[in-house]
């Protein structure tokens, strides 16, 4: 996790700001303008899944406004203390897909290292929201028992770091780990899944495109955003930057309830990303995780607003509508 005290002169800008990440429920809606009425569901949805969001974020969101898009991926709410029959703590199997301390290996040719549980950002909706990090991850040194495990595999061809947000590392940290990854003769690509570069876009600094310069693998960088009100020209910077360093860059989404249930949102996201150098890649319904069923749009819904977008986009920039279900070899196209 990140640490508390920071020597401003030698910290990378990125760490410092998530520093300064809001984590206080009444001190979002003070910086927002809303009413003080909703602090007392704000604070008790905290306890059980506590509130992150860096300032650079908030600064994106409008004031006054409790409906921002926004704002509704990460201010707690009641809704989310609600038991909703089929919504549960691991909605995608992932605990019954460990393979070893740190590795979760669902599809062939592919496996997955939680590098980390930190995020810059507490998203409502996360679908590893109550994930056991702790008892995921070896006691001592996590990484040399995943490492073991991707050695000893060799049908694996592409390695993917998440978590958590995999850039929440240091480059320090990143660096040694995909100087392990390259010494592994049969891995081809490395995938980076991440919300950093669209709720921290300082993280795509100098330091972070020259470890990932350094990697003989194939890189890709998945990255999420779900409205185009997260695109700014911060962010648009950032993802030119690592697109002209020479990572590929896609996004996926999640259809959210009340965020981007609508054909016109999605065709701007997907505008947004491409001027940016992002084709969009997954539209996700929504995982079933406990918290989260007041985000939930219905199969009928998601598919007439698929068609819609269809019709108003040209193919390349329609990401594909998917589901993941536990114990399937794939994503589920819906």
């Amino acid at each position: 996790m990140i640490p508390g005290k920071f020597d401003s002169r030698q910290t990378p800008c990125w760490q410092r700001e998530l520093t300064r990440a809001i984590s206080d429920p009444a001190e979002l809606l003070q910086e927002l303008d809303l009413d003080p009425a909703l602090l007392p569901a704000a604070q008790a949805a905290a306890v059980r899944f506590s509130l992150r969001v860096p300032r650079g974020f908030v600064a994106r969101m409008g004031k006054g406004d409790p409906n921002d898009p926004l704002l509704r991926q990460i201010l707690p709410l009641h809704a989310e203390l609600e038991e909703v029959p089929g919504f549960d703590a691991d909605p995608v199997g992932d605990w019954a897909a460990r393979a070893a301390p740190g590795v979760l290996h669902k599809y062939h040719g592919r496996a997955l290292l939680l590098v980390t549980g930190a995020c810059a950002v507490h998203c409502r909706y996360c679908f590893r929201r109550e994930f056991p990090y702790a008892e995921a991850r070896a006691s001592t040194d996590p990484w040399q028992s995943a490492l073991a495990y991707l050695r000893n595999d060799s049908s694996l061809r592409e390695v993917i770091l998440s978590g958590g947000d995999p850039l929440s590392l240091s480059d320090r940290r990143l660096d040694a780990l995909l100087v392990e990854l390259d010494r592994i003769p049969h891995l081809q690509r490395l995938r980076i899944h991440s919300r950093q570069p669209i709720v921290l876009p300082e993280r795509v600094n100098d330091g972070l495109l020259a470890v990932l310069a350094r990697t003989r693998l194939q890189r890709v960088l998945v990255v999420h955003a779900n409205h185009p009100q997260e695109i700014d020209q911060t962010v648009c910077v950032a993802l030119r930057r690592l697109a002209e360093a020479g990572v590929t860059l896609l996004n996926q989404a999640v259809l959210l309830r009340g965020v981007n249930d609508s054909a016109s949102v999605l065709a701007s996201l997907s505008e947004a990303l491409f001027t940016a150098g992002v084709l969009p890649y997954y539209l996700h319904l929504l995982d079933r995780v406990r918290g989260a069923a007041h985000f939930e749009v219905k199969e009928s819904e998601a598919s007439a607003i698929m068609k819609a977008l269809r019709q108003r986009l040209p193919g390349y920039l329609v990401p594909r509508l998917v589901r993941e279900l536990p114990g399937h070899l794939a994503k589920t196209p819906v």
